[in-house]
Order: C-alpha cells, then sequence, then structure tokens
C-alpha cells in the first residue's frame, strides 16, 4: 500500500524538469555577468548579453507564474498567488459543473455511447497480457486506485448499496424463478434438488426421533403407556416413514416423487402466471432485502469488493497470477469472436450509463465536489503540481529560451538601426 506522504511526494519525473527549468536560469545570469565583466571585445558579445538577459526575463516571468499558480512566490503574500489553494473549493465546484454538463447529461451519454465500442474493446485488452501488465495497464490500474481511495467511502458504499437495492427491488424475481424452475424440469437438473430433499428429510426425521416419541407418548392414553404400545407405535411411525423416504430416493417412478414433480411443476407455471403467489413473492423479496441483516450483508459485500479492487489494481502479480488472469484471457478471445455478445454487453453498459447519469448524476457531481472540498490545500496542491508539474517546468524553459531569441531579435534591430 502507498501512503498519503508518498503520494503527496514529487515524483521524479518533476523534481528531474525543475532543477533542469531552475540551472537553465542560472546558467543564462551567469553567461549575463560574464558578458558585462567581458565588455563589448567583440559585436558577438552584445548579442550573446542579449540573449541571456531576456532569456532571464523571460524565465523568471515564467518561474513566477508557474509557482504563483500553487504557492506564494518566495514566500512573499503577493496579490493573485497562490490559485489552487485559496481557490479550491471553486475548483471542486467548477470541475463537478464540467462533469455534470459534459459527461452526465443523459442524452450525451447516450450519444457517446453509441459510438464506442466498449465490449470490443475490452477484448482486445484483455486477450493481451503485455497490454494489461504493461505500461498503459499500470498507469489506468493506479490511477483507478488512486481514485476508488480518494472518494469519500462511506457515501460511495452508500451509493452502491442503494443503487444495488434499488435494481432488487425493481427486478421482480417470481417470473424468473418460475421460468428456472421450469428450464430444470425439462432437462432433469430438479433430480438432485428432489433428491437433497429426500436426504434432509431423512437427517430431520433422525434429528427429531426423540420429539416424535414424546408425541406420541404424550398424545396415547393410560392404557397405552402403561402396556408399552406408545414406544411400539412410536417405532412403527419412524420406521415406517425412514422406510417411505428410503424407497423415494431409490426409485424414480415412485408415486409420491412424481407428486413432488408435479407439484415443482405447478409451482413453475404458478410462479410466471398467478398474480397472487407473484404477489408473495415480491412482498417476501422486500422483506428480506429490508432486514437488517440483508443490509449489513450488502455493506460487507461492497467492502470486499472495493478492498478486492484495489488489491488487484495495485499488485502486479494479482493481475498475472493464478487462474483469474487466464480467465480474463479468455473473457477477451470470447468478446472478440462473439458479435452478439458484444453488442449485448455494449447495450447494457449504454442503458446502465444512461440510467446512472439520470439518476445519479447530481450525486456523483455532489460526491466530487466534496472530496475535493474535504481535501486540505496542502493536498489539493500537491495532487496538482504532481499531475501537471512536469509540463508546467517545460514551460518555463521555453520562456528562458523564447525570451532569449526575443532579447537577440530586438538587439539586431538596435544594431540595424
Amino acid at each position: 500500500m502507498v501512503s498519503s506522504a508518498d503520494r503527496l511526494a514529487p515524483p521524479a519525473a518533476l523534481v528531474r524538469m525543475r532543477l533542469i527549468a531552475t540551472g537553465l536560469l542560472i546558467a543564462m545570469a551567469a553567461v549575463f555577468v560574464a558578458t558585462r565583466w567581458i565588455g563589448p571585445i567583440h559585436p558577438a558579445i552584445g548579442f550573446i548579453r542579449a540573449f541571456a538577459e531576456a532569456a532571464m526575463v523571460g524565465g523568471l516571468a515564467d518561474w513566477f507564474a508557474v509557482t504563483a499558480l500553487f504557492r506564494h512566490p518566495l514566500g512573499l503574500p503577493i496579490p493573485h498567488t497562490a490559485i489552487v489553494p485559496r481557490n479550491k473549493d471553486r475548483i471542486g465546484d467548477t470541475l463537478a459543473n464540467f462533469l455534470r454538463d459534459n459527461f452526465l447529461v443523459p442524452v450525451v451519454v447516450a450519444r457517446r455511447m453509441r459510438r464506442i465500442d466498449i465490449a470490443a474493446a475490452a477484448g482486445r485488452w484483455l486477450a493481451q497480457p503485455t497490454s494489461r501488465d504493461g505500461r498503459l495497464g499500470r498507469g489506468a490500474a493506479r490511477l483507478f486506485a488512486d481514485l476508488l481511495d480518494a472518494l469519500d467511502q462511506q457515501r460511495l458504499g452508500g451509493m452502491v448499496k442503494t443503487t444495488m437495492g434499488n435494481r432488487l427491488r425493481a427486478l421482480e424475481i417470481a417470473p424468473l424463478l418460475g421460468q428456472a424452475l421450469d428450464a430444470a424440469i425439462a432437462n432433469d437438473r430438479h433430480v438432485p434438488l428432489l433428491n437433497g430433499m429426500i436426504r434432509w428429510g431423512g437427517t430431520m426425521l433422525r434429528a427429531n426421533e426423540a420429539n416424535i416419541r414424546a408425541m406420541v407418548h404424550d398424545r396415547s392414553g393410560s392404557l397405552m403407556r402403561w402396556t408399552g404400545l406408545d414406544e411400539t407405535v412410536a417405532n412403527k411411525i419412524i420406521d415406517g416413514l425412514d422406510q417411505m423416504l428410503a424407497e423415494i430416493g431409490k426409485d424414480p417412478d415412485h408415486p409420491l416423487r412424481a407428486k413432488a414433480e408435479e407439484g415443482l411443476a405447478e409451482l413453475a407455471v404458478d410462479l410466471q402466471n398467478d398474480a397472487a403467489v407473484r404477489a408473495r413473492v415480491e412482498a417476501l423479496k422486500l422483506e428480506v432485502i429490508d432486514n437488517p441483516a440483508m443490509q449489513r450483508w450488502l455493506d460487507g459485500l461492497w467492502e470486499s469488493a472495493r478492498h478486492s479492487l484495489l488489491r488487484y489494481a495495485r499488485e502486479p502479480d494479482a493481475r498475472r497470477g493464478g487462474g483469474l488472469a487466464e480467465a480474463m484471457q479468455q473473457l477477451g478471445h470470447t468478446l472478440q469472436e462473439d458479435a452478439t455478445l458484444r453488442e449485448t454487453i455494449n447495450r447494457f453498459l449504454r442503458r446502465a450509463a444512461v440510467g446512472t447519469a439520470a439518476d445519479y448524476g447530481s450525486g456523483i457531481v455532489r460526491l466530487v465536489s466534496e472530496t475535493i472540498r474535504s481535501w486540505d490545500a496542502r493536498t489539493i496542491t500537491r495532487r496538482l503540481e504532481n499531475a501537471v508539474g512536469r509540463d508546467l517546468q517545460f514551460i518555463r524553459i521555453n520562456g528562458t529560451v523564447v525570451g532569449g531569441l526575443v532579447g537577440v531579435a530586438l538587439h539586431a534591430v538596435d544594431t540595424l538601426l
């Protein structure tokens, strides 16, 4: 795991470019001092000094501009400096509004999703281990891990749990159960279920022998108890039930087994067509979803999934090793070869994205905005500087070079005139 301090430390590439830009500025200052000390011993000295002088001006101006984005130059509270830490809340709101206006509008999402074959792209990426483990894959994995780790976990987990709960509530499971049971009966896949029920019945019978004997004893007359007939009756009942269950388990054509199969077939039909049965199943489903134990299970499921995703994103061995990697590669080949599957996945992702944008777009915007607001000024400054600081150092270098060229051009014009 990478600590917060390590994530905020400037990357080596940024440190290197900062040293190069600063070194170039120092070199121009040294050249300027040297040419002033040498004096006009040759016409070229004037051009060199003009280049160095203008390069210093350009380099210092761009150093001030770059530094002013993230902090006060030289620690001086100059107006309109330390722009990022002073405006972090506004930056968060602006970023959130940008996401909402350009990415989370359902019409925009639908239009953009229609242009993208996500399933094919995922198939190509999954089918080639080198692409998953290469620089792009590692960078995407780190970005995903940092994003997942940075977001407000309580709110994000609540959103995931709410989404799962709403999907379960919207899903009418009775017809699905009926169709599944129908298909199982048609292909004799219900036989193991019946055998399991019979074995369970035998286990329950043996576990409750004492209860059966007590019940027969309590309901028998005093004469039967005095003569011991109650014990004989209890033994007969237990032996009869045990023998019946054994016969049902051995004989696939037993009448009681046929009755059970008939009952399962009727249940499959009722689950699909009987409004009363479907309503009872729906009520039972809602009761299960609203049960506190179910809510705790959903919480644990999300937390377990989050830890697994973080581990998978941050540990290369977890991405490469074991059957998971083989399964991912096989899935990639399947996605490339099966056009129907690709279309089904793309349609599902398109509908899911549009639905998410419509239902949770405002919540996602608030999550981004409030997460950035919760960061302290140092954190957001360091993260932004680490992300774009290397390119900003190129601006300093370009400012130094371009400033020097402009100085040479102005000196040439001044000399000619």
